[in-house]
Protein backbone atom coordinates (compact mmCIF):
# COMPACT_ATOMS: atom_id res chain seq x y z
CA UNK A 1 0.00 0.00 0.00
CA UNK A 2 2.75 2.20 0.57
CA UNK A 3 4.19 2.06 -2.93
CA UNK A 4 0.34 2.59 -4.53
CA UNK A 5 0.11 5.89 -2.01
CA UNK A 6 3.61 6.70 -3.56
CA UNK A 7 2.87 6.21 -6.79
CA UNK A 8 -0.38 8.02 -6.83
CA UNK A 9 1.19 11.15 -4.88
CA UNK A 10 3.78 11.11 -8.08
CA UNK A 11 0.43 11.05 -10.34
CA UNK A 12 -1.42 13.47 -8.69
CA UNK A 13 1.47 16.19 -9.20
CA UNK A 14 1.82 15.49 -12.99
CA UNK A 15 -1.90 16.00 -13.33
CA UNK A 16 -1.55 19.60 -11.16
CA UNK A 17 0.94 20.33 -13.92
CA UNK A 18 -0.89 19.81 -16.81
CA UNK A 19 -4.59 20.58 -15.49
CA UNK A 20 -2.58 24.06 -15.17
CA UNK A 21 -1.85 24.47 -18.84
CA UNK A 22 -5.60 22.53 -19.65
CA UNK A 23 -7.17 25.35 -17.52
CA UNK A 24 -5.05 28.47 -18.85
CA UNK A 25 -5.77 27.34 -22.18
CA UNK A 26 -9.53 26.51 -21.81
CA UNK A 27 -10.15 29.65 -19.38
CA UNK A 28 -8.97 32.06 -22.56
CA UNK A 29 -11.17 30.33 -24.78
CA UNK A 30 -7.76 28.82 -26.88
CA UNK A 31 -8.36 24.91 -28.31
CA UNK A 32 -7.23 21.89 -26.78
CA UNK A 33 -7.29 18.52 -28.44
CA UNK A 34 -5.46 16.50 -26.21
CA UNK A 35 -4.97 15.85 -22.30
CA UNK A 36 -2.37 13.28 -21.81
CA UNK A 37 -0.86 11.63 -18.53
CA UNK A 38 2.39 10.00 -19.85
CA UNK A 39 3.95 9.25 -22.89
CA UNK A 40 3.84 6.08 -25.82
CA UNK A 41 1.09 3.94 -26.28
CA UNK A 42 -2.18 4.71 -24.82
CA UNK A 43 -3.75 2.30 -22.45
CA UNK A 44 -6.97 4.38 -21.62
CA UNK A 45 -8.45 7.14 -23.42
CA UNK A 46 -11.94 9.14 -23.48
CA UNK A 47 -12.79 11.33 -26.42
CA UNK A 48 -14.76 14.51 -24.70
CA UNK A 49 -16.61 16.92 -27.69
CA UNK A 50 -12.79 18.60 -28.27
CA UNK A 51 -10.18 16.96 -26.18
CA UNK A 52 -9.02 13.50 -26.38
CA UNK A 53 -8.36 12.62 -22.33
CA UNK A 54 -5.89 9.75 -22.62
CA UNK A 55 -3.38 7.66 -19.95
CA UNK A 56 -0.22 6.62 -21.49
CA UNK A 57 2.69 3.27 -21.12
CA UNK A 58 5.07 5.24 -19.86
CA UNK A 59 4.75 7.63 -16.71
CA UNK A 60 7.63 10.21 -16.75
CA UNK A 61 5.41 13.18 -17.37
CA UNK A 62 2.16 14.06 -19.61
CA UNK A 63 1.57 17.17 -21.93
CA UNK A 64 -1.66 19.31 -23.12
CA UNK A 65 -1.51 19.25 -26.94
CA UNK A 66 -2.52 21.72 -29.36
CA UNK A 67 -4.44 21.69 -32.95
CA UNK A 68 -1.65 23.65 -34.36
CA UNK A 69 0.42 21.20 -33.75
CA UNK A 70 -1.94 18.42 -35.48
CA UNK A 71 -1.15 17.87 -39.10
CA UNK A 72 -4.93 16.11 -39.93
CA UNK A 73 -6.38 18.86 -37.64
CA UNK A 74 -9.26 20.53 -40.09
CA UNK A 75 -9.41 23.81 -37.96
CA UNK A 76 -8.18 26.51 -40.11
CA UNK A 77 -4.88 27.71 -39.67
CA UNK A 78 -5.89 30.97 -39.39
CA UNK A 79 -8.32 30.20 -36.60
CA UNK A 80 -7.70 33.05 -33.85
CA UNK A 81 -8.26 30.37 -30.85
CA UNK A 82 -5.10 28.52 -32.10
CA UNK A 83 -2.38 28.74 -29.54
CA UNK A 84 -0.06 30.22 -32.12
CA UNK A 85 -1.98 32.86 -33.20
CA UNK A 86 -2.31 34.15 -29.98
CA UNK A 87 -0.33 37.02 -28.29
CA UNK A 88 2.87 36.06 -26.85
CA UNK A 89 1.16 36.95 -23.19
CA UNK A 90 -1.85 34.33 -23.71
CA UNK A 91 0.84 31.75 -24.88
CA UNK A 92 3.19 32.81 -22.03
CA UNK A 93 0.36 31.92 -19.00
CA UNK A 94 -0.50 28.87 -20.77
CA UNK A 95 3.21 27.49 -20.92
CA UNK A 96 3.75 29.06 -17.41
CA UNK A 97 0.46 27.59 -15.65
CA UNK A 98 1.93 24.57 -15.08
CA UNK A 99 4.63 25.67 -12.55
CA UNK A 100 2.32 28.03 -11.33
CA UNK A 101 0.06 24.81 -10.79
CA UNK A 102 2.81 22.94 -8.98
CA UNK A 103 3.95 25.96 -7.02
CA UNK A 104 0.38 26.48 -5.88
CA UNK A 105 -0.12 23.30 -5.16
CA UNK A 106 2.58 22.20 -2.72
CA UNK A 107 1.62 25.34 -0.96
CA UNK A 108 -2.17 23.85 0.02
CA UNK A 109 -0.45 20.21 0.32
CA UNK A 110 1.78 21.94 3.54
CA UNK A 111 -1.81 23.74 4.56
CA UNK A 112 -3.41 20.56 4.43
CA UNK A 113 -0.32 18.64 6.72
CA UNK A 114 -0.39 21.83 8.93
CA UNK A 115 -3.83 21.87 9.50
CA UNK A 116 -4.19 17.89 9.91
CA UNK A 117 -1.10 16.57 11.26
CA UNK A 118 0.63 19.52 12.96
CA UNK A 119 3.80 21.19 11.87
CA UNK A 120 7.58 19.95 12.64
CA UNK A 121 8.82 21.00 16.12
CA UNK A 122 12.48 21.26 16.20
CA UNK A 123 14.35 20.22 19.70
CA UNK A 124 18.01 20.65 21.21
CA UNK A 125 20.22 17.89 19.47
CA UNK A 126 20.37 15.95 15.78
CA UNK A 127 18.76 12.47 16.11
CA UNK A 128 20.59 9.24 15.03
CA UNK A 129 17.77 7.11 13.15
CA UNK A 130 20.01 4.38 12.02
CA UNK A 131 23.51 3.09 12.08
CA UNK A 132 24.81 2.33 8.88
CA UNK A 133 26.19 -0.91 8.10
CA UNK A 134 29.07 -0.56 6.23
CA UNK A 135 31.31 1.72 8.02
CA UNK A 136 29.40 0.37 11.30
CA UNK A 137 32.56 -0.54 13.07
CA UNK A 138 33.29 3.06 14.03
CA UNK A 139 29.83 3.84 15.42
CA UNK A 140 29.47 0.89 17.40
CA UNK A 141 33.22 0.95 18.80
CA UNK A 142 31.97 4.61 19.99
CA UNK A 143 28.96 3.19 21.72
CA UNK A 144 26.04 4.75 19.39
CA UNK A 145 23.02 3.67 18.87
CA UNK A 146 20.06 4.12 16.69
CA UNK A 147 17.82 6.05 18.52
CA UNK A 148 20.49 8.37 20.61
CA UNK A 149 19.96 12.25 20.31
CA UNK A 150 23.68 14.27 20.23
CA UNK A 151 22.67 16.92 21.67
CA UNK A 152 26.37 18.10 21.51
CA UNK A 153 30.04 17.84 20.17
CA UNK A 154 33.38 18.55 21.93
CA UNK A 155 31.66 21.16 24.04
CA UNK A 156 29.27 23.01 21.81
CA UNK A 157 25.85 22.80 22.12
CA UNK A 158 24.06 21.98 18.80
CA UNK A 159 21.00 23.72 20.03
CA UNK A 160 17.22 23.17 18.57
CA UNK A 161 17.64 24.47 15.21
CA UNK A 162 17.69 23.46 11.58
CA UNK A 163 21.40 24.03 11.24
CA UNK A 164 21.96 21.72 13.73
CA UNK A 165 22.72 18.84 11.39
CA UNK A 166 24.61 20.88 9.51
CA UNK A 167 27.33 21.73 12.06
CA UNK A 168 27.67 18.64 13.08
CA UNK A 169 27.94 16.89 9.47
CA UNK A 170 30.65 19.48 9.10
CA UNK A 171 32.50 18.99 12.29
CA UNK A 172 32.68 15.11 11.48
CA UNK A 173 33.46 15.49 7.95
CA UNK A 174 36.34 18.28 8.77
CA UNK A 175 38.09 15.81 12.02
CA UNK A 176 38.82 12.41 10.46
CA UNK A 177 40.81 10.46 12.64
CA UNK A 178 40.22 13.08 15.61
CA UNK A 179 38.72 12.21 18.59
CA UNK A 180 35.40 14.05 18.95
CA UNK A 181 33.41 14.13 22.14
CA UNK A 182 29.66 13.87 22.19
CA UNK A 183 27.15 14.11 24.62
CA UNK A 184 24.19 11.39 23.80
CA UNK A 185 20.88 11.75 25.06
CA UNK A 186 19.17 8.00 25.56
CA UNK A 187 16.23 7.89 26.50
CA UNK A 188 16.44 9.41 30.43
CA UNK A 189 20.06 8.81 30.04
CA UNK A 190 22.62 11.11 29.13
CA UNK A 191 26.02 9.71 28.36
CA UNK A 192 29.40 11.00 27.25
CA UNK A 193 30.79 8.83 24.29
CA UNK A 194 33.82 9.35 22.04
CA UNK A 195 34.13 8.85 18.39
CA UNK A 196 36.83 9.21 16.03
CA UNK A 197 35.54 9.61 12.45
CA UNK A 198 36.93 7.49 9.84
CA UNK A 199 38.37 8.45 6.80
CA UNK A 200 36.60 8.03 3.95
CA UNK A 201 37.19 7.58 0.22
CA UNK A 202 36.23 11.44 -0.44
CA UNK A 203 38.84 12.51 2.12
CA UNK A 204 36.17 13.50 4.64
CA UNK A 205 35.20 11.92 7.92
CA UNK A 206 32.58 9.39 8.66
CA UNK A 207 30.99 8.05 11.88
CA UNK A 208 28.56 5.73 9.90
CA UNK A 209 25.76 6.66 10.94
CA UNK A 210 22.13 8.46 9.21
CA UNK A 211 21.50 11.70 10.66
CA UNK A 212 18.05 13.69 10.72
CA UNK A 213 16.85 16.76 12.54
CA UNK A 214 15.42 16.06 16.32
CA UNK A 215 12.18 16.95 15.30
CA UNK A 216 8.52 17.00 17.35
CA UNK A 217 4.81 17.07 15.94
CA UNK A 218 2.92 20.70 17.56
CA UNK A 219 -0.96 21.24 16.67
CA UNK A 220 -1.43 25.12 15.30
CA UNK A 221 -4.06 27.26 17.58
CA UNK A 222 -6.53 28.99 14.58
CA UNK A 223 -6.71 28.99 10.88
CA UNK A 224 -4.57 32.19 10.97
CA UNK A 225 -1.61 30.37 12.85
CA UNK A 226 -2.14 27.51 10.24
CA UNK A 227 -1.55 29.77 6.94
CA UNK A 228 1.51 31.60 8.55
CA UNK A 229 3.02 28.10 9.34
CA UNK A 230 2.56 26.46 5.94
CA UNK A 231 4.10 29.73 4.60
CA UNK A 232 7.60 29.37 6.67
CA UNK A 233 7.37 25.47 5.86
CA UNK A 234 6.90 26.57 1.99
CA UNK A 235 9.83 29.05 2.10
CA UNK A 236 12.47 26.58 3.73
CA UNK A 237 11.18 23.79 1.21
CA UNK A 238 11.70 26.05 -1.86
CA UNK A 239 15.02 27.55 -0.10
CA UNK A 240 16.38 24.15 0.21
CA UNK A 241 15.36 22.72 -3.24
CA UNK A 242 16.45 26.21 -5.37
CA UNK A 243 19.84 25.28 -3.17
CA UNK A 244 19.98 21.90 -4.03
CA UNK A 245 19.55 22.60 -7.85
CA UNK A 246 22.05 24.99 -7.66
CA UNK A 247 24.90 22.55 -5.98
CA UNK A 248 23.88 20.00 -8.72
CA UNK A 249 24.62 22.47 -11.49
CA UNK A 250 27.65 24.26 -10.16
CA UNK A 251 29.34 20.61 -9.03
CA UNK A 252 27.64 18.38 -11.17
CA UNK A 253 30.39 15.58 -11.56
CA UNK A 254 29.82 15.18 -7.72
CA UNK A 255 26.42 15.29 -7.25
CA UNK A 256 25.12 13.51 -10.56
CA UNK A 257 24.43 10.32 -9.06
CA UNK A 258 22.08 12.55 -6.41
CA UNK A 259 19.71 12.68 -9.32
CA UNK A 260 16.46 10.44 -8.87
CA UNK A 261 13.80 9.38 -11.07
CA UNK A 262 10.39 7.99 -10.75
CA UNK A 263 11.49 4.73 -9.52
CA UNK A 264 13.71 6.41 -6.63
CA UNK A 265 11.29 8.93 -5.96
CA UNK A 266 8.68 5.60 -5.47
CA UNK A 267 10.87 4.34 -2.82
CA UNK A 268 11.69 7.53 -1.38
CA UNK A 269 7.52 8.30 -0.81
CA UNK A 270 6.96 4.55 0.26
CA UNK A 271 9.15 4.10 3.18
CA UNK A 272 7.79 7.79 4.07
CA UNK A 273 4.36 6.38 3.70
CA UNK A 274 5.50 3.11 5.71
CA UNK A 275 6.46 5.32 8.28
CA UNK A 276 4.20 8.08 8.98
CA UNK A 277 1.39 8.86 6.15
CA UNK A 278 1.04 12.34 7.66
CA UNK A 279 4.32 12.96 6.23
CA UNK A 280 3.39 12.46 2.44
CA UNK A 281 1.66 15.93 2.11
CA UNK A 282 5.48 17.21 3.20
CA UNK A 283 6.90 15.14 0.28
CA UNK A 284 4.13 15.77 -2.42
CA UNK A 285 4.81 19.36 -1.51
CA UNK A 286 8.36 19.14 -2.15
CA UNK A 287 7.94 16.57 -5.39
CA UNK A 288 5.67 19.54 -6.67
CA UNK A 289 8.01 22.13 -6.07
CA UNK A 290 10.98 20.15 -7.97
CA UNK A 291 8.59 19.60 -10.58
CA UNK A 292 8.16 23.29 -11.06
CA UNK A 293 11.81 23.93 -11.06
CA UNK A 294 12.77 21.36 -13.24
CA UNK A 295 9.75 22.77 -15.93
CA UNK A 296 10.76 25.97 -15.55
CA UNK A 297 14.61 25.55 -16.78
CA UNK A 298 15.35 26.66 -20.17
CA UNK A 299 16.22 23.38 -21.78
CA UNK A 300 14.22 22.15 -25.00
CA UNK A 301 11.08 19.92 -24.66
CA UNK A 302 10.12 21.96 -21.11
CA UNK A 303 8.23 24.52 -20.62
CA UNK A 304 11.49 26.80 -19.87
CA UNK A 305 12.63 25.68 -22.79
CA UNK A 306 9.27 27.24 -24.71
CA UNK A 307 9.33 30.41 -23.01
CA UNK A 308 12.80 30.71 -24.57
CA UNK A 309 11.01 30.43 -27.92
CA UNK A 310 8.70 33.03 -27.21
CA UNK A 311 11.41 35.82 -25.57
CA UNK A 312 13.33 35.36 -28.71
CA UNK A 313 10.00 35.73 -30.56
CA UNK A 314 9.35 38.65 -28.84
CA UNK A 315 13.18 40.14 -29.73
CA UNK A 316 12.74 38.81 -33.26
CA UNK A 317 9.28 40.41 -33.99
CA UNK A 318 8.90 37.01 -35.92
CA UNK A 319 8.87 33.43 -34.34
CA UNK A 320 11.50 30.93 -35.30
CA UNK A 321 10.58 29.05 -38.10
CA UNK A 322 9.08 25.85 -37.33
CA UNK A 323 10.74 23.24 -38.77
CA UNK A 324 14.02 24.68 -36.44
CA UNK A 325 11.68 25.14 -33.44
CA UNK A 326 10.21 21.22 -34.01
CA UNK A 327 14.07 19.36 -34.05
CA UNK A 328 14.92 21.11 -31.06
CA UNK A 329 11.74 20.29 -29.50
CA UNK A 330 12.50 16.28 -30.92
CA UNK A 331 15.60 16.33 -29.74
CA UNK A 332 15.15 17.53 -26.23
CA UNK A 333 12.15 15.23 -26.00
CA UNK A 334 14.24 12.14 -27.05
CA UNK A 335 17.11 13.19 -24.71
CA UNK A 336 14.32 13.72 -21.72
CA UNK A 337 13.12 10.59 -22.18
CA UNK A 338 16.12 8.60 -22.61
CA UNK A 339 17.31 10.64 -19.57
CA UNK A 340 14.28 8.96 -17.95
CA UNK A 341 14.83 5.61 -18.73
CA UNK A 342 18.05 5.77 -17.51
CA UNK A 343 17.16 6.75 -14.43
CA UNK A 344 14.40 4.17 -14.23
CA UNK A 345 17.14 1.08 -15.25
CA UNK A 346 19.51 2.49 -12.38
CA UNK A 347 17.33 3.06 -9.82
CA UNK A 348 15.41 -0.19 -10.21
CA UNK A 349 18.47 -2.38 -10.24
CA UNK A 350 19.51 -0.62 -7.29
CA UNK A 351 16.40 -1.78 -5.59
CA UNK A 352 16.85 -4.22 -2.53
CA UNK A 353 14.65 -6.89 -3.67
CA UNK A 354 15.90 -6.63 -7.30
CA UNK A 355 19.87 -7.28 -5.94
CA UNK A 356 18.28 -10.07 -4.22
CA UNK A 357 17.37 -11.96 -7.37
CA UNK A 358 20.64 -12.26 -8.60
CA UNK A 359 22.48 -13.07 -4.94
Amino acid sequence: MSVLAAIAVLALLIVVHELGHFAAARFQGIRVNRFSIGFGPVLLKYQGSETEYAIRAFPLGGYVGFPDDDPDSEIPADDPNLLRNRPILDRAIVISAGVIANLVFAYFLLVGQVATVGIQDFRAGVAVPQVLPETASVAVKAGIQAGDIIVSVNGRDLGASPDAITSLRETIQNSPNVPLNLIVQRGQETLALTVKPELGSDGKGKIGVMLSPNVGTRRPQGIGEVLVLSADAYQNLASLTAKGFWQLISNFKENAEQVAGPVKIVEYGANIARNDAGNLFQFAALISINLAIINILPLPALDGGQLVFLLVEGLRGKPLPRTIQEGIMQTGLVLLLSLGVFLIVRDTASLAFFQELFQ
